[in-house]
């Protein structure tokens, strides 16, 4: 028996009744009522239409959010006819935009706007009151109760999903009835509200199709292009009245300063952190504090701000936070007294997770994870906040400050990036796995030394950082260059107008020594000893302990290996500054490796394996660290005494052999003769450093041994240089007054001039202006290539008189050259930097290249941030033509045009290797992802923003093209594309649970092996240490604090050797455990629980715009 009821299951639909209605009865009057409408839907029934006279179709609108509204006024809701209008116009346009991207819906779109246009169909919007009937009316004429009529009433709106059309279409209830007075009064109903609702006319449809895609307006490629640039920026370009707050009195409001403020203030929020990487001396400490008093104004005034600096940057900082009067917010700790924090028991800090915002200044400094401060300052910044403010996120906000954040490695600023982001699980659109996608890159890097060309070294390097730059550092670093401030007209205008300037920086320029030919003999002699006969047995004693003593410490041999390459480098570094440093190093080793030998004669041999020489080195203290290894193996805090039977006989052979060679050459050096460097020195001294380029007569030297410093001071004083002075870390502080006096151009009280020529360590190298001198002498090359851009920072610095600098650098001989390759080191260190960053000025050489289109060119030019370009063309069109960007703005989603593949063709081939011939060129996204796309109907690969902006480039005297017919089947290729990658990226699982380094795989395993004995040991591992293990699992998977995952691991291959009781492992784990915030980690993880546990819904993505190529 036939039921009346129908709900679209099998053929049971809403199209198959209407299909039988319209073929086998009289119908001359068609009446839909519906709350929602689209026009696909229209299109199924279309065909049935043809020939039924009378069409008209009632739609509602959401009328409940107007009630609202005039509810929210204090107003009585009374139906604005206009505002009907506007509101169901709005909903159709919106509908469109969200259509299948298809020649069939596009045919139905155009047939039903036809149709309203021609008369054949009546639309009217019903505002008076929300509609959630569904009515369709089938009557013959005449209409009475002798003739055939049907109302269809229930569920389905007339869409796709409402009539049934694909299978998986939407379950609904409706019902047909066909008795004379259900239809009459299903009609005097619809009668009723026809009467009352709002005519759409032809005209009103008309302007309807203006608003979409599909409209009449000439859209041209140039265009498009300004649409993509207004669309990828967003509100970037209208964001400078937000950054533009008050100054305090002696602050100037430069226009690239407050950019840099709303932008850097967006990725704060957007990704947890940013690196705020402006090349020194552009006031980075200023952008900073201009951004935590903005965020203290959002998050609201229980805030509190953790700065975190270098020693000599205290003065600075203190003196700006106070100036813009938020001290009450701020504490201010140094890099080496974090662990303060962590310990909890200071009254002048706050507790880890009572920090909201954390700012590191000098952030390269933490570049190394396995560091002890690199450790204390991820618990620090990775610990989650105890309470929000306005602000609810739990993660706390991190502004890292560096104007050199790569140093030698990719690993380098990826560490620095894992401060504010989980390496597994990131924020980053495309990149959810950092720590997958810089692990390829430094595969790469660990293979460059066997490259000799240069130019392929250059190559290589770029390849590396090319992608880095434009997927990593295009959304979380914000660094403008002198070039990017001068290409830039609004920011140079506005520099120019308050009375500063960009010096020019010349150089660098060489300046080359010569040895006599038996300083040549014994300099050759002595680089083939310090590398390939010394041992350094001294520094290497637990790798010779017996196996019985062996686990004494953990990592001997690495410990060893660390140890003994320090001692080589700081002789062979030594030895590039100055003859005296390297005599006295040589001596000092000499007196060391004796003293061990006669503890082994002594039978009393002591061992001090802990130090901490990574702190040393990223303080610049590297004198100090040759002495406190000194120190440490002296006096042994281990308080290890070990007999000489407790060492291999090859130990105390290889102490011998050493001492046999440190005495051939120390003998050799007491002859050397008067250091060729200085003689050079002190000749160009009296010659070029003071001629009429010095503006004021001014000179800073820089010198990595405090030896050389104190050399080179005494060499000027035996001429008669009185105004000398020498500085290194134990007088700097007591100095510091006497510098700024006669050193920096910003002193705001007298300026002196009792010394004219500064010779310090690295010590000056960060956080003072020495910038009344434009001259800069490296006497020697530091290996760090970040140092050289700090040094030269010194002095290129906004306030400076001089419009050019002058860098100068002593060059290594070069014998020095051939054997340790000093030259491609640092070649491969500044050309990493370059290519992920650019950079001002050339620091080291005439071979290094910044980054340019091609390579090759040995004389660059200054490098510019072409993102920075494209931004400006936008924000150059908002404040000069606001007009036209408000029409570029409003151009509907999915505007298209063509062009002719010609144009592009040389891009095209740099970028795809092919010709852009019959291909569309895609912009799509959601709210998570965007992406660009070349395709065509089979196939598709995907571009970065700077590939696909230079695509979609155009001039405006280009002329466009009809768009060729069967583009759709190449969009929906794109837009398929970009559902592969969605779904593989974002819907998989919550975190990447694969691609596990070597030590997450064995926490991992170690961690799960722990929970696997909980049904054997239930009293022991109780629920509560279960659920921290989770937290624990979690916390690895996504890569929260890395340092845990490895102290994990080591605890892994420690009960591995020496299987440990259960009792014993569960008490050590604990003790890991409660080094972090792994239990406030595991009750927010239980509160979300339950909302990460509802099902992920994907969202199609948009099509931005489409181009393609005839």
């Amino acid at each position: 028996m036939s039921s009346k009821f129908f709900t679209n299951k099998e053929s049971n639909s809403l199209f198959e009744k209407f299909k039988g209605i319209f073929e086998y009865q009289n119908v001359s009057c068609f009446d839909a009522l519906v709350g929602y409408f689209r026009a696909s839907g229209y299109f199924k029934l279309r065909p049935f239409l043809e020939k039924v006279p009378e069409i008209r179709i009632l739609v509602g609108i959401n009328a409940d959010s107007l009630i609202a509204e005039a509810k929210r006024k204090g107003q009585l809701y009374l139906e604005n006819p206009e505002k009907t209008k506007e509101e169901y116009l709005n909903f159709v346009a919106k509908d469109i935009e969200s259509a299948s991207y298809d020649s069939e819906t596009e045919k139905s779109i155009l047939q039903f706007i036809g149709d309203i246009i021609s008369g054949k169909v009546q639309i009217r919007a019903y505002g008076q009151k929300n509609l959630h009937a569904k009515i369709y009316i089938f009557r013959p004429k005449p209409f009475n109760q002798h003739t055939l009529a049907s109302v269809i009433t229930g569920s389905s709106n007339l869409t796709d999903s409402g009539l049934g059309t694909y299978d998986n279409a939407n379950y609904e209830f409706n019902v047909q009835l066909n008795d004379f007075q259900d239809v009459k009064f299903a009609t005097d109903e619809f009668e009723d509200l026809w009467k009352d609702a709002t005519d759409l006319i032809p005209a009103d449809i008309s302007k309807l199709k203006s608003k979409t895609y599909l409209g009449d307006e000439k859209i041209t490629p140039h265009d498009l292009f300004l649409k993509m640039l207004v669309e990828y920026f967003g509100d970037s370009a209208i964001r400078d009245k937000v950054g533009s707050i008050s100054l305090p009195d002696g602050y100037t409001n430069l226009q690239y300063q407050a950019d840099a403020v709303t932008e850097g203030f967006h990725k704060l929020l957007k990704h947890n952190g940013f690196i705020l990487a402006d090349v020194v001396g552009l006031g980075k400490t200023i952008i900073a504090t201009r951004i935590i008093k903005k965020y203290i104004d959002k998050n609201g005034y229980n805030t509190k701000v953790l700065v975190v600096y270098p020693n000599a940057l205290e003065t600075n900082w203190k003196t700006t936070v106070r100036d813009f009067g938020i001290s009450n917010y701020v504490d201010f700790v140094s890099n080496g007294s974090l662990h303060k924090i962590i310990e909890g028991n200071s009254i002048n800090y706050q507790k880890p997770e009572d920090y909201d915002l954390i700012i590191v200044d000098e952030a390269h400094k933490f570049r190394t994870s396995s560091t002890t401060m690199y450790g204390l300052l991820e618990l620090i910044c990775k610990t989650p906040r105890a309470t929000v403010g306005n602000d609810v996120d739990r993660k706390k906000k991190v502004i890292l400050i560096t104007a050199t954040p790569l140093n030698n490695k990719p690993e380098d600023i990826a560490n620095q990036i894992y401060l504010f982001q989980d390496s597994r699980k990131s924020t980053l659109e495309g990149v959810p796995n950092l720590q997958s996608f810089f692990a390829d890159k430094i595969e790469k890097y660990k293979k460059l030394y066997l490259i000799k060309d240069h130019a392929e070294l250059v190559s290589k390097v770029r390849e590396i950082y090319e992608p880095i730059r434009e997927k990593i550092f295009s959304e979380l670093v914000i660094r403008r260059t002198r070039a990017d401030i001068r290409k830039i007209a609004r920011y140079y205008e506005d520099v120019i107008s308050q009375g500063m300037t960009f010096p020019d920086v010349v150089g660098p320029n060489k300046i080359e020594y010569q040895f006599s030919p038996e300083q040549e003999l014994t300099f050759y002699d002595t680089i083939n000893a310090v590398i390939d006969q010394l041992g350094y047995y001294r520094y290497r004693a637990i790798e010779f302990l017996n196996p019985e003593h062996a686990e004494i410490y953990d990592n001997a041999q690495l410990i060893s290996l660390q140890l003994s390459t320090i001692m080589k480098t700081q002789l062979v570094k030594r030895l590039e500054s100055s003859f005296r440093a390297f005599k006295k190093s040589l001596y000092r080793f000499y007196i060391s490796n004796q003293r061990m030998i006669e503890m082994f004669e002594n039978d009393k041999v002591f061992i001090a394996p802990d130090i901490d020489v990574n702190k040393f080195l990223d303080e610049g203290r590297e004198d100090e660290l040759e002495a406190k290894i000194e120190e440490l193996n002296a006096e042994s805090p281990n308080n290890q005494i070990f007999k000489a039977s407790d060492f291999s006989e090859e130990y105390i052979k290889g102490l011998l052999k050493d001492q046999e060679v440190l005495l051939e050459i120390y003998e050799r050096w007491e002859n050397i003769g008067e250091d060729p460097k200085t003689k050079k020195f002190i000749a160009e001294i009296k010659k070029s450093f003071f001629d009429k380029k010095n503006i004021e007569k001014k000179l800073v030297i820089f010198s990595e041994s405090k030896e050389t410093v104190e050399y080179i001071a005494e060499e000027l004083k035996n001429i008669g240089r009185e105004d000398v002075l020498a500085i290194s870390a134990s007088n700097s502080k007591q100095r510091f007054a006497t510098i700024r006096k006669n050193f920096d151009a910003n002193y705001p009280e007298k300026q002196e001039d009792q010394y004219n020529i500064i010779i310090t360590t690295e010590v000056l190298a960060e956080g003072i202006n020495l910038h009344r001198s434009n001259i800069i002498l490296n006497y020697d090359i530091p290996w760090n290539a970040t140092k050289l851009m700090q040094r030269i920072g010194r002095v290129n610095r906004i306030g400076t008189k001089a419009d050019k600098i002058y860098v100068y650098n002593f060059f290594p001989t070069s014998q020095s050259n051939d054997l340790i390759k000093l030259n491609e080191k640092a070649l491969k260190k500044l050309q990493g930097f370059h290519s992920a960053f650019s950079e001002d000025s050339k620091v080291y050489s005439e071979e290094e290249q910044l980054i340019e289109n091609t390579l090759g060119n040995l004389q660059p030019q200054e490098e510019v941030d072409e993102r920075l370009q494209y931004l400006e063309i936008v924000r150059e069109l908002f404040e000069k033509d606001f007009q036209q960007y408000q029409r570029i703005k409003k151009l509907p989603l999915k505007s298209r045009v063509g062009r002719f593949a010609k144009i592009k063709s040389d891009v095209a081939k740099e970028i795809i290797s092919q010709s852009l011939e019959n291909t569309v060129l895609c912009y799509l996204r959601n709210k998570i992802k965007e992406g660009f796309y070349v395709a065509n109907d089979k196939n598709c690969v995907e571009v970065t923003f700077y590939q696909a902006v230079k695509l979609f480039e155009a001039t405006k005297i280009e002329k466009s093209t009809a768009v060729f017919e069967n583009h759709f089947d190449a969009v929906n290729n794109a837009v398929n594309q970009f559902k592969k990658v969605y779904n593989t990226i974002y819907t998989v699982e919550d975190y990447d649970t694969s691609n596990l380094s070597v030590s997450e795989r064995n926490a991992v395993l170690f961690l799960n092996s722990l929970k696997d004995l909980k049904r054997s040991f239930p009293a022991e591992l109780s629920d509560e240490f279960i659920e921290m293990i989770d937290a624990s699992l979690r916390i690895i998977y996504m890569g929260v604090f890395r340092k845990f995952r490895n102290e994990i691991s080591n605890l892994a291959s420690k009960q591995k050797k020496k299987k440990m009781p259960l009792e014993k492992v569960i008490s050590e784990v604990n003790q890991i455990m409660n080094r972090y915030p792994i239990a406030n980690i595991a009750r927010l993880d239980a509160l979300r629980a339950e909302e990460e546990n509802q099902p992920k819904v994907f969202e199609e993505p948009k099509i931005v715009i489409t181009e393609t190529f005839a």
